[in-house]
């Protein structure tokens, strides 16, 4: 890497960034083959249909690895069906990370249950295993756990514990897809992964959403839940089509219990079966990409990387979506993140923020909303001890702003534009000073 100029951009200098990266974040790699395969969709007319999503949903299971899959039309709903068909209910609970988006743990209310949200590991900014147990009470179901920005939880210590209490983990995979945690796929872990496929995730084909598991009984609860069409119910729009076994789902065939329509749009999956094929490939060179930018910056002072700690194929971040950095204010004289930040945007790194999502435990609507009317907060209106946390509670998902930071997010191996890039960060490490705050 070139010699770093010591005058930052903030402070008068020059820019380091100089290149144009072109297409280098474009992001999803759309091609004639996805434009044609939402065309065919489209000029058909079977928008509304399921034959195209059952073979995308047979060739997804087989490249995660799990026996069943079953598409959404979003990740939210493929999480509320996971947290239903794990036995979520009104007056349970759910162990959830508070530094998350806000799907992975709000639809535990719509089905009347609370949200006991833990702390994260301020290293892997996913679920920290030692705040959950403690937790746990007879009215806990499930535990959400969120391979943050693609960072794998520590799942065997927490499947560990699920077992021990017996109860189910349900996978939040929509920063995850392809992830491996000791050479198994992310959302295979647990008894159950559920996903968002939007625009702008790593494995992005419009608003859809899946969710993996190898347990039947998940499976055909999840159907019962939202794929009414699915359950032996005929119309004259719909052939019969039954995959439900379970008498007691069968009895309401026809009828989506959850009371939505959770069908994924086949536009989303005729370019999921495209980009499927591609994904693996194109993660790989993600891989590449971003494990070459954190090599540049080894032992620059104040930032670490955001992955596993030991790179190898058993452990990987799949498509490294939402790529982090770590911050440690303390070895660069206590200047704030959000200074180092304001800085390397001024070297032409356009996407530079603290990063992390606000902690949920904190956000007026796991305290005070009434979803159900009920003159309570849905947070206790059923008999479930109150969990609420206030400020100070989760001491390292508050401080999330501080401790994290959005990298580029490459898409391609281009070393000549990644060295720019990274000496932009090295050079704002090397040189700020507390008295630029």
């Amino acid at each position: 890497m070139k010699k770093q100029e010591t005058v930052l951009a903030i402070q008068g200098g020059p820019q380091q960034i100089t290149s144009d990266p072109g297409d280098l974040f474009r992001w999803p790699i759309v091609t004639d083959e996805d434009e044609q395969a939402v065309l065919d969709v489209l000029r058909q007319g079977t928008m509304s249909g399921t034959e195209i999503t059952k073979v995308f949903e047979r060739e997804f299971a087989d490249w995660i690895g799990a026996t069943y899959a079953l598409g959404y039309c979003n990740g939210t709903a493929s999480l509320q069906a996971a947290m239903w068909a794990c036995g979520v209910g009104a007056g349970d609970e759910i162990i959830c990370p508070s530094m998350t988006y806000w799907a992975s743990a709000l639809p535990a209310l719509s089905l009347g249950a609370a949200v006991n949200f833990a702390d994260i590991d301020p290293d892997t900014l996913c679920l920290d295993p030692g705040d959950i147990e403690h937790r746990i009470c007879e009215k806990t179901k499930a535990i959400v756990v969120v391979h943050y920005a693609g960072h794998p939880c520590d799942m065997k210590r927490i499947v560990s514990l699920a077992d021990t209490y017996q109860i189910k983990v349900i996978e939040d995979v929509s920063h995850a897809h392809g992830s491996l945690y000791q050479g198994k796929m992310c959302g295979t872990l647990g008894h159950i992964g559920a996903m968002s496929m939007m625009a702008g995730k790593g494995f992005a084909i419009g608003e859809a959403g899946m969710i993996v598991t190898n347990d039947q009984r998940l499976y055909e609860r999840c159907v019962a839940f939202g794929h009414y069409e699915r359950t032996g119910g005929a119309s004259r729009f719909n052939p019969v089509d039954n995959q439900i076994t379970d008498p007691q789902l069968a009895r309401y065939a026809g009828i989506p219990l959850g009371g939505c329509k959770h069908r994924m749009d086949q536009t989303c999956s005729a370019m999921g079966r495209v980009q499927l094929k591609y994904y693996p490939e194109r993660i790989r060179e993600i891989q590449h990409a971003l494990n070459y930018f954190w090599d540049l910056l080894e032992s620059v002072p104040g930032i670490r990387p955001h992955r596993p700690l030991q790179d190898s194929e058993e452990t990987t971040m799949g498509g490294w979506y939402y790529p982090q950095g770590l911050y440690r204010r303390e070895e660069l004289g206590g200047v704030p993140c959000e200074r180092f930040c304001d800085a390397v945007r001024a070297e032409g790194v356009p996407n530079c923020y603290p990063g992390g999502n606000d902690p949920l435990h904190l956000h007026p609507v796991f305290h005070t909303a009434d979803l159900f009317n009920l003159g309570q907060p849905t947070m206790i209106a059923f008999g479930q001890r109150d969990v609420r946390q206030g400020p100070g509670t989760l001491p390292v998902s508050e401080q999330i702003h501080e401790i994290s930071f959005s990298v580029p997010w490459f898409k391609q191996y281009r070393p000549d534009i990644i060295e720019e890039y990274a000496a932009a960060f090295r050079k704002v490490a090397e040189n700020i000073l507390p008295a630029t705050r």
